[in-house]
């Protein structure tokens, strides 16, 4: 395969911005075109954010639909070990959250780190959320990289209410 000019190039860059622009919107006609031209549905930008992880952390579900049932890998991290389940923790985004679970992202998923999406729910009070992980099998005892458990980095952040919940949990 020979290497692109610098014109051709440069046409890549604009559509790739055009594609994870759609994904980072919600704008599943757009992403809709892009797929059916034969765009890859696992594309991931220069941070390894998939298309999957654009439009599940920025709350777009119908998005977030087409691309899993376009294959997209709801256990595709980015660069910083993050998967898409996680970015729905940190955002409280409940719907995107089940809609990943049911197209099999790990529960117990973690990172580098180790952190859980039960962890990062955790840690910002997302009461609702860490209900959702421990119905659909999440580990409530599981430590991250450093021992830290979902109860602990609660405290850690003040997340009071969902600390309190945690230890509740721990002792049914």
């Amino acid at each position: 395969m020979s290497e692109l000019t610098p014109d051709e190039y440069a046409a890549f860059q604009e559509l790739a911005t055009r594609v994870f622009h759609a994904a980072r919107g919600g704008d599943v006609e757009a992403l809709r075109a892009f797929l059916d031209a034969g765009m890859p549905v696992n594309l991931t930008n220069e941070k390894g954010d998939s298309l999957l992880m654009l439009a599940s952390y920025h709350g777009h579900l119908e998005a977030t639909r087409l691309l899993l049932e376009r294959g997209a890998d709801p256990e595709r991290r980015n660069d910083r070990g993050q998967a898409p389940l996680a970015g729905a923790a940190f955002k409280g985004e409940m719907e995107i959250a089940r809609l990943l679970l049911d197209h099999g992202a790990a529960v117990d998923g973690a990172g580098q780190d180790g952190r859980t999406a039960l962890m990062i729910a955790a840690m910002f009070d997302r009461v609702e959320m860490i209900d959702l992980l421990v119905e659909r099998g999440a580990d409530v005892g599981a430590e991250d990289a450093s021992g830290v458990t979902a109860e602990a980095a609660a405290k850690r952040m003040g997340a009071s209410e969902a600390a309190a919940h945690l230890e509740a949990l721990k002792a049914r």
